[in-house]
């Protein structure tokens, strides 16, 4: 089997490193990463994940780079370019993992990069769990071919990835596995409140909710049949299980609530792609 660590390149800079950064930062330490590779641009940070110096510009030693992470906000894109202007070449490989930007924009702003990866993970990078999307136009050269894979390779170090075929996609991974993970620790939250209410300590109704959860989406993944499906099987006729369902079907009140809520976050993707593009 191939050292994971021999697919990082020489030189990587992160310009930003906050919770997402940070957590791709730290999976890829754990994977083999030497942080001597590693160069972090973060006003905002004093110390980055493996003690690697952070610095509030791209030090001037530093005149090649083989690979970005460009995990700003994204409105701080118009900060970030000035950064690397002069610092990029047609072997650099660039990822942005800012949620809105389009490719297009990222050419824009960065035309010496060879190559411009759009990745969108989500919280669980954090325990190498991400379920990560990725895009970008078809490979124009041999270059860009093994720039996609070894992005590819390098995001599964913290979890899966998955490429989409058109970028208007993002916009929906985005709002479901990039904000997914708030919407369920909010449904979460409310178990346990809703428990709590009921009578039970609220400690031990966090704890019951959580035991659940985890095991009621380790047992969807494993088994044969649709999340669907097994609600239906743990629901009798008359019983418990079928009494709380009855609530969440009522005119269709759950999947509506979803539908809107998903619908709202990839709207306000596709809103922030128009306002930084």
């Amino acid at each position: 089997m191939s050292n994971p660590a021999s697919l990082f390149p020489q030189n990587i800079v992160f310009i930003g490193c906050g919770n997402m950064g940070g957590g791709m930062l730290t999976g890829w330490l754990a994977s083999g990463l030497d942080p001597a590779n590693v160069t972090i641009v973060d006003p905002y940070l004093e110390t980055g994940p493996g003690g690697i110096t952070v610095y509030d510009h791209v030090p001037d030693h530093l005149s090649s780079i083989d690979l970005v992470i460009l995990a700003v906000k994204p409105q701080k894109l118009g900060d970030a370019a000035p950064l690397l202007a002069g610092r990029l070449n047609a072997k650099t490989i660039l990822v942005s993992i800012l949620a809105g930007v389009k490719h297009a924009t990222l050419v824009d702003r960065f035309p010496e990069a060879g190559a411009i990866i759009r990745l969108m993970p989500n919280m669980a990078v954090r325990i190498g769990q991400s379920v990560s999307s990725l895009y970008a136009p078809v490979a124009a050269n041999d270059f860009v071919r093994a720039a996609h894979h070894k992005v590819e390779q390098l995001t599964k170090m913290f979890g899966s990835a998955e490429w989409l075929d058109e970028e208007v996609h993002m916009h929906l991974a985005t709002a479901l596995a990039g904000s997914g993970p708030a919407f369920l620790f909010r449904f979460i939250d409310a178990l346990s409140s809703a428990g709590a209410e009921q009578g039970l300590d609220a400690e031990q109704a966090k704890h019951f909710a959580l035991a659940m959860v985890r095991a009621s989406a380790q047992l969807a993944e494993q088994s044969e049949f649709s999340p669907g499906e097994l609600a239906r099987q743990v629901a009798s006729p008359g019983g418990t299980t079928q009494a709380g369902l009855d609530v969440l079907d009522d005119k269709n009140a759950l999947e509506t609530l979803v539908q809107a809520t998903i619908a709202a976050a990839a709207r306000r993707s596709a809103e922030m792609a128009e306002e930084f593009g």
